[in-house]
């Protein structure tokens, strides 16, 4: 998405190597740094789960030629190892979505509305509390669908 950017993206064709299909159009451009939030969206047969990491948007340290896409490179909160053990142990998809235009509470107030779970990770989030507010979770919505 362009507002990831200050820069002007540019329009490239690039071949893509799968499916047998023509070589697609492109936008391609480096994201801005500063604060963003990724976001992934998981069906858990029962319910709809969000986990939202909040993360720091860094600069690339060398252009990525070979990658034709929108590039960005963050840091997540609160810290590499914590980020990923709580993204895999809340059973997060690997399609996610990167926002530097709205906050955690963007999201928290989508998921009030929504009546979908939220997991947020971030600088306060701890793998011991993480575990916990998933075995309290699962207890709410097995509850509130009436066992």
């Amino acid at each position: 998405c362009p507002s990831l950017t200050a820069g002007k993206p540019r329009v490239e064709i690039h071949p893509l190597g799968i499916g047998g299909k023509e070589d697609p159009v492109r936008m391609v451009f480096d994201t801005d740094a500063g604060p963003g939030v990724v976001v992934a969206l998981s069906d858990m047969r029962d319910r709809f789960r969000l986990v939202a990491n909040a993360v720091d948007v860094v600069d690339l340290d060398q252009p990525l030629p070979n990658l034709p896409v929108a590039r960005a490179l963050w840091s997540p909160k609160p810290d590499f190892a914590t980020s990923a053990a709580a993204w895999l142990t809340a059973g997060a998809a690997h399609h996610t979505v990167l926002t530097t235009a709205v906050g955690m509470d963007v999201f928290e107030d989508f998921a009030d509305i929504a009546h979908t779970e939220l997991l947020t990770i971030d600088q306060g989030t701890t793998i011991k509390q993480f575990k916990k507010e998933l075995a309290w979770n699962a207890a709410y919505y097995k509850l509130a669908s009436g066992l």
